[in-house]
């Protein structure tokens, strides 16, 4: 059984590559490659992915990403967005605590980096539009680039404005742009974006939208051929846009887009957005998982992503910015740069062992033909079982079947626990949110909700405890399906 290792006050371990290890080489539909990059990627776009969570499903184990709330302007109006301010509780796009300005951001972004020694990347995502409010965005980057060069730089953007600061953003080393594309159809565009506003005027209906397409294909177009990384972001939204997003899948990856993250709708009316508040729903996980799944082939898939809000800081999955609001800050700042030379090469280190336990833990001549597996797992991060079941804020959920292990998604749960002692309507909420996944790893799980659990028709096993993901949902699927009748793991 592996160990945790503490570094910089923070309990930290580790995965290795997924596709590599468990596929036999090549960069799989959920992640990156290994400590060497996958055989089907040049060397520099390696570099530029490994240590990026957003960009990796591997990486984002490991490493944290920090955006900045310094663009409030924006050029467009989206049916499902509200820009919401001083919103503490609300884990979206668009919502934040503290509008900051470029000075005021690049000593927040300081004192995290000298806290966070995962911290590989500053990202400005609004709560407006980073290209937009292109002032505040590239003084942001002059500043923290400056002290800390290092950090990787990326931005998002609706691409309205972003050709206008292409030459820009490459003469800055920024390597990865998100650019958020809805549609191909303008028809459709006009239902999604009452307006957008270009070279000084409102432009609304379909006008609207066919200015803004094109303009995101010149985006595309022109951040691809200087060598910038490219994620599209797609919102789903059922009825209105779903039936196209398998010809934008096809279309973004001829175009050289590095990865497409199709999103569900967060359509809650508390909200606020004309979605919200008309009755448009969000879609299903089947749903959701149905359009990902009918792309296959095209454009890699981001599976893992969160939807953070504009001001999120830490891992995937967490968020730690209310650790380092202003008034939180040290009335000076100062940076530790070798805390976090020493966790990347720690962590360098780790992938080596991560893929030397995942490829030994995959024996498919071991297996009988068995349908795949799904199987949830409690995770602080770092590639290992190490979270409490109670404490789960989050699932991940993966398919395991004879070829290997596969990153599905992540299903969002409120903690169970909350002092010590469950709540029963927690657990309620806890067994919806895992319909569909008859099994659960954690790190350790009480008998009374472990009953209940069961009750459900959910097994949740603890027998795997601080072991690393993928070997450990390899061995449970050997042992399940091995050609002798061992029976079903006891936990």
């Amino acid at each position: 059984m592996a160990n945790i290792i503490s570094l910089g006050g923070l309990q930290v371990a580790s995965r290795e590559d997924l596709g590599k290890a468990l596929a036999g080489g090549g960069c799989a539909s959920s992640s990156c490659g290994s400590a060497e990059g996958p055989a089907d990627m040049a060397p520099e776009t390696w570099a530029k992915v490994k240590d990026h969570p957003c960009y990796s499903e591997e990486a984002h184990h490991y490493f944290a990403r920090m955006h900045v709330a310094v663009a409030p302007a924006c050029n467009i109006q989206c049916n499902y967005c509200n820009r919401k301010y001083d919103c503490a509780n609300e884990s979206r796009p668009g919502v934040v605590s503290e509008r900051l300005t470029p000075e005021q951001a690049a000593r927040k972004v300081i004192a995290v980096a000298a806290e966070v020694p995962q911290l590989s990347v500053l990202g400005i995502a609004g709560p407006g539009d980073a290209a937009y409010d292109w002032r505040k965005t590239k003084a942001t980057f002059d500043l923290v680039s400056r002290r800390l060069p290092d950090i990787k730089l990326c931005l998002s953007s609706n691409g309205l404005a972003l050709p206008d600061h292409v030459d820009e953003i490459v003469a800055m080393n920024v390597d990865h742009v998100t650019l958020t594309i809805n549609t191909l159809d303008p028809e459709v565009g006009a239902r999604i974006y009452p307006w957008v506003f270009h070279r000084g005027r409102r432009h609304t209906g379909v006008e609207g939208a066919t200015i803004l397409l094109a303009r995101q294909m010149q985006s595309l177009d022109m951040l691809v051929a200087r060598g910038v990384l490219v994620k599209v972001n797609s919102v789903m939204i059922p009825g209105i846009n779903d039936a196209g997003l398998i010809e934008l899948n096809r279309v973004v990856k001829a175009k050289g887009a590095f990865l497409h993250n199709i999103m569900p709708l967060i359509s809650d009316p508390a909200h606020g957005t004309q979605f919200g508040l008309t009755g448009q729903r969000g879609p299903s996980a089947a749903e959701l998982r149905a359009v990902q799944e009918a792309c296959s082939g095209g454009a890699n898939l981001m599976k893992h992503c969160r939807q953070c809000r504009a001001d999120a800081v830490g891992l995937l999955g967490e968020d730690r910015g209310q650790e380092f609001t202003l008034d939180k800050l040290p009335e000076v700042v100062s940076d530790d740069p070798e805390k976090r030379a020493a966790y990347r090469d720690w962590v360098a280190r780790e992938r080596e062992d991560r893929r030397a336990a995942t490829a030994a833990a995959q024996v498919a001549a071991e297996v009988v033909e068995a349908p795949p597996l799904l199987v949830a797992v409690c995770t602080k991060g770092g590639g290992r079982i190490n979270q409490h079941f109670g404490h789960a804020t989050e699932f991940q959920v993966y398919e395991v079947d004879r070829t290997g292990v596969r990153f599905v998604t992540h299903r969002r749960a409120d903690n169970y626990c909350v002092g010590g002692h469950g709540d029963d309507d927690t657990l309620a909420e806890v067994i919806r949110t895992l319909d569909g996944v008859p099994v659960v790893l954690c790190a350790r799980i009480g008998e009374a909700p472990r009953a209940k659990m069961a009750a459900a028709g959910i097994e949740v096993i603890d027998a795997y405890a601080q072991d690393y993901l993928e070997p450990a949902i390899s061995a449970l699927f050997r042992l399940r399906n091995a050609p002798s009748d061992t029976g079903a793991l006891s936990a």
